[in-house]
């Protein structure tokens, strides 16, 4: 299980040092991809096969399929774990999430984000102070 919000650096070679707790799930190996609302993802192995079996049966007739399939699976790289325990973020995956020095590594379960710690900042105020309208509308989805 991934839980808890950590703040690490990134070095000057893109590396981020994973969190100790988090490496047990990672040492198989992972996957960091392109996430949502700016963030970037990473899934351990078997987390992953589960979303791609998942992306891969999506309709082709659909567009909006074919778009969300592509940012997940193009975008996707191979992250294996250093003998420091750190994972090497690509060039391009450290643009789309505009990552620069610090970040915010959070755990969500059956993932990890990865996000630049300004970015989250600002996300988790505005979500902080939306949680009362979000909650009721997971309601009405019966959480």
């Amino acid at each position: 299980m991934l839980l808890g919000e950590y703040k690490h650096n990134l070095d000057s070679k893109g590396r981020l040092a994973v969190p100790a707790k988090f490496r047990t799930k990672l040492n198989a190996g992972a996957i960091i991809t392109r996430g949502l609302d700016g963030c970037l993802f990473v899934f351990g192995l078997k987390e992953w096969e589960v979303l791609a079996e998942k992306l891969i049966s999506l309709p082709l007739a659909q567009a909006n399929s074919r778009a969300f399939a592509r940012l997940m699976l193009a975008g996707a790289m191979d992250a294996k774990l250093d003998a420091q325990g750190r994972i090497l973020v690509p060039d391009y995956l450290r643009e789309y999430a505009h990552l620069k020095k610090q970040v915010v590594v959070a755990g969500l379960y059956n993932r990890i984000e990865i996000w630049d710690s300004e970015v989250w900042k600002q996300y988790k105020t505005k979500t902080e102070s939306a949680s009362d309208e979000i909650a009721e509308k997971l309601s009405e989805l019966g959480i």
